[in-house]
């Protein structure tokens, strides 16, 4: 899953975006309000969550959060921020935010309310499923037939993003950008590499592979599989 960060102190935007990507993550970063607000308007079918600091070079959070939920009604937003009276908490969820963390937090604080909005915003549990395999986002597990199958971190996000998209052909270039959080015109061939791997831990022998190859373009996983 996909969330952008904007927040001016270097210092806390490394701390916030290294954890998350250790929790399997993409994360992309503003460090001024202009910026957070173009890309925020430019990704909103990219991005799954809005952290948002309040107190921002070129513009302030309350007027990225306005100008975003005019744009996307369910986007989850969060402020991040030390302005902590009634009266703050207040006028920030007034603005459209879902939720308010008061700095300084604990990262695992902050982790698990970003859970819980993704949760409410798709339903009880993220399950995504093909014929015989099952992705639980929310306990971070892949069955296949009913028996667990051990993925790596990225295997997992891969599959993740390919599941969530089943149906669609997903491009290489977006499959980089989500899953290996690289934004520039870069060598995919990684992608093949753990393309691989999936289809070793889950298609069966001599069967053709649920994951579809596009020829130059992606992958994709059927509806039908």
């Amino acid at each position: 899953m996909r969330i952008l960060l904007v927040e001016d102190e270097l210092s806390i935007a490394n701390f916030i975006r290294e954890g998350l990507e250790e929790e399997g993550f993409s994360v992309d970063v503003a460090d001024n309000g202009r910026q957070g607000l173009q890309m925020a308007l430019e990704g909103l079918e990219d991005y799954d969550l809005l952290l948002l600091d309040w107190m921002l070079p070129g513009l302030n959070g309350i007027e990225i959060c306005r100008a975003v939920r005019k744009e996307a009604a369910q986007l989850p937003i969060i402020f991040l921020t030390a302005k902590d009276t009634v009266d703050e908490v207040v006028f920030g969820l007034q603005a459209g935010a879902n939720d308010y963390i008061r700095k300084p937090f604990a990262f695992e604080e902050m982790l698990a309310r970003i859970r819980v909005l993704l949760r409410s915003g798709e339903g009880p549990r993220q399950v995504f499923r093909t014929v015989d395999i099952e992705l639980d986002a929310d306990k971070h597990q892949v069955t296949k037939n009913g028996k667990e199958v051990e993925l790596t971190q990225k295997e997992f996000a891969l599959l993740e993003y390919l599941l969530r998209n089943k149906g669609r052909v997903c491009r290489r270039t977006r499959i980089i950008e989500n899953v290996w959080d690289i934004h520039f015109d870069h060598d995919t061939s990684v992608i093949d590499v753990y393309i691989n791997f999936l289809r070793k831990k889950l298609d069966e022998p001599g069967a053709p592979s649920f994951i579809q190859t596009i020829r130059g373009i992606g992958y994709r996983v059927n509806e039908d599989t």
